[in-house]
């Protein structure tokens, strides 16, 4: 199996699901970029190790860390291993004191945020980065750039305005929560649903 070596792009929130961020890996010697959606904490572990930043108390991924290196367990390589039906699998390639290689299960952003914390290089095969990866070139950053600002003015304004909502009926009013809580978007319907106490 061909693997290919990724990089850390960047982190940031991601625009498809309110409270998930968007990790952004790329090639080491190429142009395709590899979005993975992650969560909340997972986003923060790797962001705080990212910057170097030492919490107050051991975080999981930290605890994690000091449990491995307590009983002489390294981590040689994090590889994201699959994609099945939109969903990223990766494994935690460890390896003990006698040079036992085991091969742990885990998500991708857990497997990413304990990995740096080892200096470990992260690596994902031919067929991943040809069915999820991203070419990116200087037009297409631009143009994306254009799409999300065009979504959020039409989209997150308006509906989020206090005035789109009074001019709402209440059964518009529910079909909108509904559509937010769907996309787990708790802001948005938290506003829909203080119009909606309004009108009972």
């Amino acid at each position: 199996m061909d693997k290919i070596k990724l990089d850390i792009i960047g982190l940031s929130s991601s625009h498809a699901q309110s409270g998930s961020f968007a990790l952004v890996l790329g090639e080491s010697h190429g142009k395709r970029r590899l979005p993975i959606i992650i969560g909340m904490f997972e986003a923060q572990a790797i962001a705080i190790e990212i910057e170097k930043i030492s919490p107050n108390r051991p975080m999981t991924h930290d605890l994690f860390k000091s449990f491995a290196g307590n009983f002489n367990i390294n981590i040689k390589e994090i590889l994201i291993s699959d994609l099945k039906e939109g969903v990223f699998f990766a494994r935690i390639i460890c390896e003990d004191a006698n040079g036992n290689v085991v091969e742990i299960d885990s998500r991708p952003s857990d497997a990413i945020a304990i990995g740096i914390r080892f200096n470990a290089d992260i690596y994902t095969n031919v067929t991943v980065l040809d069915e999820a990866g991203i070419v990116v070139t200087d037009e297409f950053e631009e143009e994306l750039d254009t799409i999300v600002a065009n979504e959020e003015e039409e989209e997150d304004a308006p509906i989020g305005s206090p005035e789109y909502l009074k001019n709402q009926s209440v059964d518009g009013l529910q079909q909108l929560l509904d559509q937010a809580l769907s996309e787990e978007d708790y802001e948005r319907a938290a506003k829909i649903r203080d119009e909606l106490n309004k009108r009972n």
